[in-house]
């Protein structure tokens, strides 16, 4: 669902947690009748960003505009807020073959869906992309909305090498605690008056004020990772305003986050795994080891020679976490991973290893915001323990059998155990016989996104069919898999869903490269960074 960037870490369980108390706002609150938005008013796009997505977005004629959303659905005529959404607009006209909106999200919580839009516009078929408007959204918190969530300054306090994320004894869980609990009371400080409705389903209801402020009276939708999961409450709150809708890289429909982060850890180390395997396969480019046992064995060894000396004086081992949990969300990347370990191991040269760790894993202002955004999310969402003693003892168990992520991914979430508003109840995902057809797509050995997740969520929709990609990817369409986009164009363009069981075998695996890329492109990579934000 997210990348694990930002290493955060919380005080001591039985201590008290100092900074703002919010009463909080009941989770699924009844909405009351709302006035139709304003339409939206569309002109030119800011220019930021990254140079060849903002070429792509003017070469396709992207527009940008504001919707404004009730900040307290129980008061929509209260204090409100703006979601900054873009589009790329069809060129069929509406009386002709025109098919509709289609709504992208990539997930999170806290990614921006602009930038995703214009990724999806231009992979689409140009049969579809005539024939679609396509519109991104930034989630309420999230990039050029209104407000936009940050906590901390990223230059200060993520400043590397951060302390290990595998504490030692309770004197290194008690500096962590002490980080993540800080974490927690700045977010409350600075966003008292937004924390208590920074939730999936408030959410999914500023997608329907986009729906009307669009002028539809439905709308299809695409979400990856976590977007997924916006897409299900959508559906179980809307189900009349479904067009139709894909769900690719599918969420566990329950909403419990703490539950479904440890079955992630169990997933990461699957794939962590494999990542060691296909090395010591390719042992003849990178001479890490000629067995997985063996390079599993030379991993961690360079892990503990970064605690006592980070590479380039920045890359410890926190930052090697960060660095190598991308390589769960695609194998696109392990060449380029490897070869900066091997770099590092094999002739003492640093350079590789920090240029990893800048691209995939330093925070940055847009990092920031989207940590801020997502513990605002997940931490209202749903309830987590608050007893520090729990996270210990669950951590301790699991950290025998899945290493790699297990304490990583607690003090990723462990401000939530401090969080200045508790969390809720999660909206009861269930889909009905109303729905269309709907589209879910899934890797077999997804780690973000595990398969028994998507498993549930199918459940919980009658009408659902779901494609399997039998590889380990995370977001598999358009992602350069010919099967798995045949299935997705096939369902854009008539509603047609496969039979059931469908499969697609994975793409082949990467060849080994000795050195990292120097070029980035707008391809399968630029999709996975904008998934594991």
């Amino acid at each position: 669902m997210k990348r694990f960037v930002t290493l955060v870490g919380g005080m001591v369980g039985g201590m008290a947690m100092l900074g703002v108390c919010v009463a909080p706002a009941s989770v699924g609150a009844e909405a009351k009748p709302e006035t139709p938005p304003a339409r939206v008013t569309w002109g030119a796009c800011p220019k930021k960003g990254e140079k060849k997505l903002t070429t792509l977005a003017e070469s396709l004629g992207t527009q940008c505009g504001t919707v404004r959303v009730p900040l307290d659905y129980r008061e929509p005529l209260g204090h409100a807020i703006r979601l900054s959404v873009n589009r790329i607009k069809a060129k069929e006209p509406r009386d002709g073959n025109h098919l509709g909106t289609l709504v992208v999200n990539p997930g999170g919580p806290g990614a921006s869906g602009r930038d995703l839009a214009v990724y999806v516009a231009a992979a689409l078929p140009r049969e579809l992309r005539d024939r679609y408007d396509v519109v991104g959204f930034d989630p309420r918190g999230v990039g050029a909305s209104q407000p936009a969530m940050r906590c901390v300054d990223p230059e200060v306090y993520h400043r590397p090498p951060r302390p290990d994320s595998v504490p030692v004894d309770r004197a290194d869980e008690n500096t962590l605690l002490s980080r993540a609990a800080d974490y927690a009371n700045r977010c409350g400080s600075a966003w008292s008056w937004l924390l208590p409705h920074m939730n999936t389903e408030n959410v999914a209801r500023d997608l329907d004020r986009i729906r009307a402020a669009l002028g539809e009276q439905r709308i299809s939708y695409l979400g990856y990772s976590y977007g997924t999961y916006i897409g299900a409450v959508y559906a179980t709150l809307f189900p009349q305003r479904v067009k139709r809708l894909v769900l690719d890289s599918v969420v566990e429909p329950d909403g419990e986050w703490y539950r479904s982060n440890l079955t992630q850890n169990r997933a990461f180390e699957k794939r962590h795994r494999a990542l060691m395997a296909w090395t010591a396969r390719h042992n003849r480019t990178y001479q890490l080891g000629r067995t997985a046992r063996q390079t599993r064995f030379a991993w961690y060894a360079m892990r503990s020679r970064l605690a006592e000396q980070p590479a380039g004086g920045v890359v410890g081992p926190s930052e090697l976490d960060d660095t190598f949990t991308i390589a769960g969300y695609s194998e696109r990347v392990w060449p380029e991973l490897i070869a900066a370990w091997s770099a590092y191991v094999r002739e003492g040269d640093p350079k590789p290893l920090v240029a990893a760790w800048e691209k995939h894993g330093k925070n940055d202002a847009d990092d920031e915001n989207g940590y801020a955004v997502y513990l605002a999310v997940q931490c209202r969402d749903s309830r987590w323990p608050r007893d520090w003693n729990t996270w210990r003892r669950d951590m301790t168990r699991l950290h025998q059998e899945a290493p790699f992520l297990t304490w990583p991914n607690a003090w990723f979430n462990a401000p939530c155990a401090f969080w200045p508003v508790r969390g809720g109840e999660p909206v009861k995902v269930r889909g009905s016989w109303r729905l269309p057809p709907i589209l879910m797509l899934q890797s077999r050995d997804d780690a973000a996104t595990p398969y028994a997740g998507a498993v549930t969520m199918r459940g919980r929709f009658p009408t659902a069919r779901m494609v399997v990609e039998t590889g380990g990817d995370h977001g598999i369409s358009f992602a350069g898999n010919r099967c798995v986009d045949r299935h997705l164009v096939a369902y854009l363009q008539d509603g047609t869903v496969p039979a059931q069981g469908a499969r697609c075998a994975a793409k082949p695996e990467p060849r080994p490269k000795a050195r990292m890329k120097s070029r980035s492109s707008l391809g399968h990579e630029r999709l996975t960074d904008v998934l594991a934000r």
